[in-house]
């Protein structure tokens, strides 16, 4: 069905370049195009072999196709304009960068700051460019001017302005022949397709995905920088640039074979890549979905659903490993060492620092009965015996050896205002009081710059290592028999317990509906990434 309605639309795009030829805009600034001009050409992409790989539909599914429609993010913005009023302004600019790229990229040649709150709700009230978020011409219209330095950081990127008038140059790997240029140019109002080697580059991914804020305090005082986002430096600090794995071969899977890009006098090309910018936030999908009328989700049900199945797939096939090693039972105490690795070119959890994996591991006896117990999952997000999700003035520390129930050991940052309080407050985060995400391989904790480094009693714990970590659980088994079996989970949440409900006191409309969001679905916040089992 979806196939046969694509065939029929893109018949009668055929005609497109004809209806709008001579129709060019003739901006000599740098512009933008809405995905429904791209996708036109885009969608429809089937491999000789009968994959689809459409453009468009990949794209439409992802955060970043939804990065405007974000209830967290508009909750968390709401937030942070409330704590600092007079700081609005900036705190919108700041905010709409990398989800509004396009409404604060044309704000900002215009001498004027982003906007977000004017364009909510936003199934209502937002542009088209507002709600196309990290839309197909923003990412393909990056310069490769300054990428990779901390100018271009922080969605400062640059975009081209044209060539000629009507003539905005759109960046991809490949080669366009003349026709194909002219009929995109023509489609479009002037948007001309170029091959660059740098939309190929980590280096682009890092103008947003490195992201610095500025912390404020009162009377909008600036307070430092702090660095919120760091994914691209930690890759850069591992083995993964040395092994030629960037950003784009994990996030977006090549496809094998043959595969066309354009569904206009196809042409196959080897080597293209998946606009399906797979990544760790699946939880933010379901919302998507489940309220799509709410917030104005234009991807099918189902494509919203494979979309994130495909992201939980991803997590659980290549993004870590649990083993369990030692394991030893010596009179009454049963002792093992639970060893996790990071399979990612980045810290395991990464980017923003509301997501959080941690340990769960039981013991059971020869009868089934429970024997020991740390780290389960409550059924409203929060974890059993984590001191942060119980009192939010407080966070769980890094363990080098559990021995109790209530001790879980959790891989995460948490970020510690101007007084060294615990903050979900972006805006009031000066540093971090923890940070014991997994390493990447490669990954020197002692060279790492303070941006990236590791923070608290695993900076000083040896098995604590580029590539992993490794803790010891020393079991009391009471008058409890054997044989012992022991299981070992790796879980992952992208939206903390804490991190939510901390939204509670704000009562506006966007930090409200998303912490209702949050206790319907409290269920599917989180999943299990690895799990390893043996028994003693």
């Amino acid at each position: 069905m979806r196939r046969g309605l694509v065939a029929l639309t893109f018949t009668l795009l055929l005609w497109l370049p004809l209806l709008v030829r001579g129709g060019q805009k003739n901006e000599t600034q740098p512009a933008f195009q809405t995905s429904d001009r791209c996708v036109a050409c885009h969608n429809g992409l089937i491999t000789p072999s009968g994959k689809d790989v459409s453009i468009g539909i990949d794209w439409r599914s992802t955060i970043m196709g939804n990065s405007s429609r974000d209830p967290y993010w508009q909750a968390s913005s709401r937030r942070e304009a409330i704590d600092h009023p007079e700081s609005k302004d900036e705190v919108e600019d700041d905010c709409s960068i990398c989800h509004m790229p396009i409404t604060r990229y044309e704000a900002k040649l215009k001498g004027k700051k982003g906007e977000i709150f004017s364009f909510f709700p936003m199934n209502t009230n937002g542009t088209k460019q507002a709600q196309d978020g990290v839309s197909c011409s923003v990412c393909h219209q990056v310069s490769n001017e300054k990428l990779g330095t901390k100018e271009s950081f922080s969605g400062n990127f640059v975009v081209d302005a044209p060539k000629t008038k009507g003539e905005h140059p759109e960046y991809g790997p490949f080669q366009v022949d003349e026709g194909h240029q002219h009929i995109m140019q023509t489609s479009t109002g002037g948007f001309k397709p170029e091959a660059a080697s740098h939309i190929r580059s980590s280096e682009l991914c890092a103008t947003c995905h490195t992201l610095y804020t500025t912390a404020r305090g009162a009377g909008g005082k600036e307070l430092g920088v702090l660095p919120e986002q760091m994914p691209f430096l930690e890759w850069k600090h591992s083995d993964y640039p040395a092994k030629n794995q960037t950003c784009q071969s994990c996030h977006m899977p090549e496809v094998a074979g043959d595969a066309p890009i354009t569904a206009i006098l196809p042409v196959l090309r080897q080597g293209m890549h998946q606009h399906v910018f797979v990544g760790g936030n699946f939880f933010m999908q379901r919302v998507l979905n489940q309220y799509r009328g709410d917030l104005g989700t234009e991807a099918l049900p189902q494509e919203m659903a494979t979309a994130a199945e495909g992201t939980v797939n991803f997590l659980q096939s290549q993004a870590a490993r649990v083993t369990i090693q030692n394991l030893d039972v010596s009179g009454s105490t049963l002792r093992l060492d639970v060893k996790v690795e990071n399979l990612t070119g980045h810290k395991l959890p990464t980017a923003f620092p509301s997501r959080r994996a941690w340990l769960y591991v039981t013991v059971r006896d020869r009868d089934g009965r429970e024997v020991f117990q740390s780290g389960a999952l409550n059924p409203d997000g929060s974890i059993q015996g984590n001191d942060n999700d119980a009192d939010p003035t407080k966070f769980e520390p890094y363990y080098r050896e559990i021995t109790s129930g209530d001790q879980v050991e959790i891989f995460e940052d948490i970020l510690g205002d101007e007084n060294h309080h615990v903050t979900t407050g972006l805006l009031q985060a000066v540093d971090y009081l923890k940070d014991d995400r997994l390493l990447p391989s490669g990954f020197d904790k002692q060279s790492a710059s303070h941006d990236i480094a590791v923070i608290g009693d695993a900076a000083e714990d040896a098995n604590f290592a580029a590539g992993g970590d490794l803790v010891r659980y020393s079991v009391a088994l009471g008058n409890a028999q054997g044989p012992f079996h022991v299981e070992a989970e790796l879980w992952y949440q992208p939206i903390g317990f804490r991190w939510a409900h901390n939204l509670e006191p704000y009562k506006q409309s966007e930090p409200q509906r998303f912490v209702g969001y949050y206790n319907a679905m409290s269920k599917a916040t989180a999943i299990r990434m690895a799990r390893a089992e043996a028994t003693r």
